[in-house]
């Protein structure tokens, strides 16, 4: 299995304190945002490779990882166009080959996340997909991301982007481990007609739609996307709970 970490963004949301810099290189307790992703894919055993995604300043990134992170092998894809996560994914369909893969985003942040235990879902159950949850007790934090319809075992049935109404507590992240044959969803995707551009959630929708088993797994204690000044600020809070 490889490790997709998606680390293109602009990040212009963050106004100021992202000028000139990649969000994911932020920094976040001495050291950049898109570490804590990095570090969560080093430690896990199957994973053999890490490909990430860069797009603005991506010198920076590649300068500052080369070809390993403590040694264990990085590839890196140039997103030329910054068309979205969907998009991103389909650039690395190359780099990532016929591997199975988890995908990350280099903008998250998780207190005690649970990757060991996500992988070993993901083979155990043999599912599709495995798309990374966690519950919040501010449920208007699920507007944020994505919500899902489940059955009790945890199967998916529709996938629901940025809800108006919220009907549970079940925030999406970027987490997600697909099996290969995800990238052969993405021209069937639909584009989005609000953003413009292909999302996640869609991707694995048209999984759903064509019978694909895809299940939801509790991936960590606290999470937040870094997005904004007020998310970046949040990050601060959620290091009192670790």
């Amino acid at each position: 299995m490889k490790a997709l970490i998606l680390a293109a963004g602009r990040g212009r949301r963050l106004g100021r304190i992202s000028r000139g810099l990649n969000k994911c290189m932020l920094n976040l307790r001495e050291k950049p945002l898109l570490e804590y992703s990095l570090d969560c894919a080093w430690g896990l055993e199957e994973i053999e490779e890490i490909v990430v995604v860069v797009g603005y300043k991506a010198n920076n990134i590649i300068k500052r990882y080369g070809r390993a992170y403590k040694g264990k092998k990085i590839k890196y894809v140039k997103q030329e166009e910054r068309k979205g996560l969907v998009h991103a994914i389909e650039c690395a369909k190359a780099a990532v080959g016929p591997s199975d893969f988890m995908l990350m985003l280099g903008d998250e942040l998780m207190i005690r996340p649970r990757h060991k235990e996500f992988i070993k879902n993901f083979k155990l159950k043999k599912v599709f997909a495995l798309c990374g949850m966690v519950h919040v007790s501010a449920k208007d934090l699920v507007k944020k991301t994505y919500t899902v319809i489940q059955s009790k075992d945890k199967k998916i049935f529709r996938l629901i982007e940025k809800p108006n109404y919220i009907f549970n507590d079940l925030m999406g992240t970027g987490n997600c481990i697909f099996n290969n044959k995800i990238f052969d969803y993405i021209p069937k995707t639909p584009i989005n007609q609000n953003r413009h551009e292909k999302e996640l959630p869609d991707l694995i929708q048209c999984a759903i739609d064509d019978g694909r088993i895809v299940k939801s797994f509790i991936i960590c204690d606290r999470y937040v996307n870094v997005n904004s000044k007020e998310e970046m600020k949040r990050t601060e809070s959620y290091f009192a709970h670790i």
